[in-house]
């Protein structure tokens, strides 16, 4: 009987970490292509370097909010709707700017 109630106890364990890192790798990815996109507008020349300030500002106040969300070891619904939020109006934000035709007057090479 022991036995039984332990399996099941860290098959439930097991579980839930598995859930938790799988709803981080959603935001590490989702953050990782709007850096991608962000480079690539640095590349082609699409952003300039006060677009470029401001989408990297508003990139580190995302992953601090995540690493705050994160610090109890698990993330509340609340919490994922508003990474999630923030991380829309980020996208919006890259599209926008990349969009306005404003060009750098420098192209960088990588």
């Amino acid at each position: 009987m022991k036995r039984i109630i332990l399996i099941a106890t860290i098959t439930m364990i097991g579980g839930l970490l598995i859930v938790t890192q799988a709803s981080a790798g959603v935001f590490h990815q989702r953050t990782k292509n709007q850096k991608l996109r962000i480079r690539h507008g640095i590349k082609t020349g699409q952003l300039t370097r006060s677009e470029v300030r401001f989408l990297k500002q508003e990139q580190r106040r995302i992953h601090r909010l995540q690493k705050i969300a994160w610090s109890d070891g698990r993330l509340t619904h609340r919490e994922r709707r508003r990474i999630e939020k923030l991380q829309n109006k980020a996208s919006n934000h890259i599209y926008r700017l990349k969009h306005n035709h404003r060009q750098s007057h420098r192209r960088y090479r990588y």
